[in-house]
């Protein structure tokens, strides 16, 4: 897939700073989700590779059927907000935010709310059972104490 020597502007040798550098061959790279120039600098002489990838708007599409951008620290924010100061282990909010975020870029480029909300639950199921009542409530839109009591009876299954 060489593609000659095609002069694209806007890529500047990180040798010196020239504008204008030629792609001199050019290739899928991860398995097609890149691709990877190999370039030259007519002014200094020096090589370099770039890479080049799609980088689409991730959205959610919520419950009513809107949709807005994805942002990480929305969840992480809904996260920490069912924790309330409860001490959890190290990396575990973190852990919960990757999974979060892969499933969302696999589900590229709309993912449902309904889908990332039961990723956090999951994760904060096995980290503490107060804030993933604390999330649930919300998440579920848990209506009265018999909605907290038939979730608490299902932490025991």
């Amino acid at each position: 897939m060489s593609s000659g020597s095609t002069t694209l502007s806007g890529m500047r040798c990180p040798y010196c700073a020239n504008e204008d550098t030629r792609v001199v061959d050019s290739r899928p790279a991860e398995e097609g989700r890149e691709v990877r120039r190999r370039r030259a600098c007519p002014s200094c002489g020096q090589r370099f590779t770039t890479y080049e990838r799609a980088q689409l708007p991730l959205l959610v599409r919520k419950r009513d059927g809107s949709t807005e951008p994805f942002v990480l620290d929305k969840v992480r924010s809904g996260i920490e907000r069912a924790l309330g100061g409860r001490e959890i282990a190290e990396g575990v909010v973190d852990g919960i935010l990757e999974e979060v975020e892969v499933a969302a870029q696999l589900a590229s480029p709309e993912v449902a709310s309904e889908e990332l909300g039961r990723i956090v639950l999951e994760g904060l199921r096995r980290a503490d059972e107060v804030a993933y009542l604390r999330f649930a409530s919300v998440y579920k839109d848990f209506q009265g104490a018999q909605d907290f009591e038939k979730e608490m009876a299902s932490l025991d299954e």
